[in-house]
């Protein structure tokens, strides 16, 4: 029975690692969509409430004009790229410090893109008016996507910030203030300036647009989406969820009404989102949109409350935009610096935050020590194993036992092969006489789990890891081992993957296998054949199965059973040295 306890917390391992994103985390909950804004209708109409209606102030982009748009150039020490004067879009942005491949000659990332672009994907900011607001008589002009800005710079760049300007011929004039720092964050003001001689209310609003259907990775382990932080509480949305909710509502697919928070979108390794004052009491929606015949969504938040700018008098709100990698302490750091609720939570760290994060600050302190990402992870592995020492050793040294009784436990098998109760019985009395806990060797693999599931979001996730070479051929820990036996390691120039997913077996996922192969055989094997022969597949089916998974993961699992077997066999050489000794000491006292 206690064997087969044992076998049974072995398989489970396996059905975890194999089962989890596709059993367990599509049944986990996600949160409902409080009831969308009150008015969405296509038409453009104010709401009778006197408050914008949702797509009035979320102006079609898709009339935009197709002439050429003068540009002011944007120049940081992580960004390169410009803003669009033709509706102070800033739609163009290059991440200086990632590359799309581990090439270093390949191309740089391109976040956002303009919409003269096959995927446009942008930043907008503007005002709606409220209901009924008139200026002379006339309804309220306000600037749009075909609204041409003036310039005060030609360059945007930490220290020198950028004011577009545009006067309505009523008497107002509007300014939007862009400020970039050294990284990926722009500071965003917009002003209202009234020198007509009525007073006008306005709501500022901003929004991200994503005029495609962007691809994603298809992990449940991975959120790749709309996200964003209302009221204190994280919301991770889906695509199909955004559509199909909002083929009910008028495409608004999430609405909430929150003071401050953010909102946004999120990819594995970047992140655009919208900022307000964490002050304001502001609605976000994410919504599903056609643009030029073509599916895509948009985030915004709009002002719950109408600034009201009196004749001679101006309003003013600040909000931000983070549009760049999810570098993790520097979410840290925007989220002490603007207090920013669970910004951190951009990257997806899963529902053991607890445990996940801690464990990439260690891997990321490691790094810094040794300045290689694969001896940080081999270093980690060492320091958990002196953690759960104790307890490993405990565990081992039982087992050192058991396969010391194997011969014994096979006679009591045999002996009472015909009475299953009698066998149990002597078994556990012989377990107890050596003082021996047959279910205690499946402590190290249940220990491992957890710290294996963190370790894996880690590699997966985090943006630090993107690209960090190993020694030898592994040039991106967070990619699979590129080597391949059933290429003969690059001498066959072909892809037996095209035949098969599975065949693809490097030499790291080898070396693993034979780790674990090495630590199965010094274990008591089970007493019954079947379980003796799935065991002896473990460690195969291990090594195909780890064989897509990170490099970094594989390079773990494999030191952690070197470290195990190192352990086990000095265990085992010291048991028996000390059996004869205790036996010697028995039969001494017996005799006296």
């Amino acid at each position: 029975m206690e064997q087969k306890r044992l076998f049974i917390a072995i398989a489970a391992s396996l059905v975890i690692l194999l089962g989890f994103e596709f059993l367990v985390a599509p049944h986990l909950p996600h949160p409902k969509a409080p009831p969308p804004i009150a008015s969405t209708s296509q038409s453009g109409d104010m709401a009778a409430s006197g408050k914008p209606m949702g797509n009035m102030a979320m102006a079609s982009a898709s009339s935009a004009s197709s002439e050429p748009s003068p540009t002011v150039a944007i120049k940081a020490p992580s960004l390169d790229g410009s803003i669009s004067l033709r509706g102070a879009l800033l739609d163009n942005l290059v991440l200086t410090d990632y590359h799309e491949t581990v090439d270093p000659k390949s191309p740089l990332v391109q976040l956002l893109s303009p919409q003269n672009q096959a995927q446009p994907y942008y930043v907008q900011y503007g005002w709606a008016a409220a209901s009924g607001a008139t200026i002379g008589g006339q309804p309220v002009r306000l600037p749009d996507s075909n609204t041409l800005w003036h310039a005060s710079e030609t360059t945007l760049s930490p220290g020198t910030p950028l004011v577009l300007t545009w006067a309505n011929g009523q008497g107002l004039t509007f300014a939007i203030t862009y400020a970039v720092d050294d990284h990926y964050m722009f500071s965003v003001d917009q002003q209202v300036t009234n020198a007509s001689s009525q007073p006008v209310s306005l709501f500022p609003w901003s929004r991200i647009r994503r005029e495609y259907m962007p691809p994603t990775s298809g992990f449940y382990l991975l959120h790749e989406g709309p996200i964003g932080v209302f009221n204190g509480t994280l919301h991770e949305l889906g695509y199909k969820a955004i559509q199909k909710d909002g083929a009910t509502h008028d495409g608004v697919g999430y609405s909430e009404t929150s003071d401050g928070g953010w909102l946004g979108f999120t990819d594995k390794y970047w992140a655009t989102m919208l900022i307000p004052d964490q002050h304001d009491d502001m609605t976000g929606a994410v919504r599903a949109i056609t643009a030029n015949g073509t599916d895509g969504f948009q985030a915004d938040f709009t002002s719950s409350q109408a600034q009201t700018v009196l004749p001679g008098g101006s309003a003013s709100t600040t909000s931000h935009a983070f549009t760049g990698a999810k570098v993790v302490k520097l979410l840290d750091h925007y989220e002490a610096e603007y207090h920013i609720p669970s910004f951190d939570k951009a990257v997806d760290f899963g529902i053991f935050y607890f445990l996940t994060k801690p464990i990439f600050f260690a891997l990321d302190y490691l790094y810094h020590v040794l300045g290689n990402f694969g001896l940080a992870i081999m270093a980690f592995t060492f320091a958990v194993k002196l953690l759960f020492f104790p307890l490993a050793n405990k565990s081992y040294k039982s087992m050192s036992k058991m396969k010391l009784l194997a011969p014994k436990i096979k006679e009591v098998r045999e002996r009472y092969k015909d009475d299953p109760a009698k066998q149990q019985s002597e078994m556990m009395g012989l377990y107890r006489s050596e003082k021996v806990n047959p279910a205690s060797g499946c402590l190290p693999m249940v220990i491992q789990i957890p710290v294996f599931f963190c370790l894996y979001k880690v590699i997966f996730v985090t943006i630090e890891m993107r690209h960090a070479p190993f020694f030898g051929w592994i040039h991106d820990l967070s990619a699979t081992d590129p080597t391949n036996i059933f290429t003969l390691f690059g001498l066959i120039p072909w892809d037996p993957t095209a035949i098969a997913p599975f065949l693809h077996l490097g030499v790291w996922p080898l070396i693993m296998g034979g780790t674990m192969y090495l630590q199965q055989k010094m274990n008591p094997p089970p007493p019954d054949p079947a379980q003796a022969r799935l065991f002896q597949l473990m460690p195969i089916i291990f090594t195909f199965m780890l064989a897509r998974f990170p490099a970094g993961l594989v390079i773990y699992w494999s030191w952690n059973n070197l470290l195990s077997v190192t352990q086990q066999w000095y265990i085992m050489r010291r048991t028996r040295l000390e059996k004869p000794r205790m036996i010697r000491t028995e039969r001494k006292n017996a005799g006296g």
